[in-house]
């Protein structure tokens, strides 16, 4: 009869799976940060490597250039 209330007096495993509880809370929210994140990084980058590329996007002067054609006020060669 005493072990069974030592096992049930020991706190150290309602402590341990406290702290394991608090750090899957932890890591689902840091996933759902870096998922949020990491698609609003890889919009920026296509959108900066299409611009420095010149595969289109906008220019500086507001309109869209492409092939000789004037846009918003921005002339493109061709």
């Amino acid at each position: 009869m005493t072990i069974v209330r030592k096992v049930f007096a020991d706190k150290k495993g309602a402590t341990a799976i406290e702290y394991g509880l608090i750090a899957a809370l932890i890591a689902v929210a840091a996933m759902g940060a870096m998922s949020t994140l990491g698609g609003t990084l890889t919009s920026t980058f296509t959108q900066v490597n299409d611009q420095m590329a010149g595969n289109g996007g906008t220019t500086s002067g507001g309109g869209t250039t492409s092939g000789g054609t004037t846009s918003g006020g921005t002339t493109s060669g061709g």
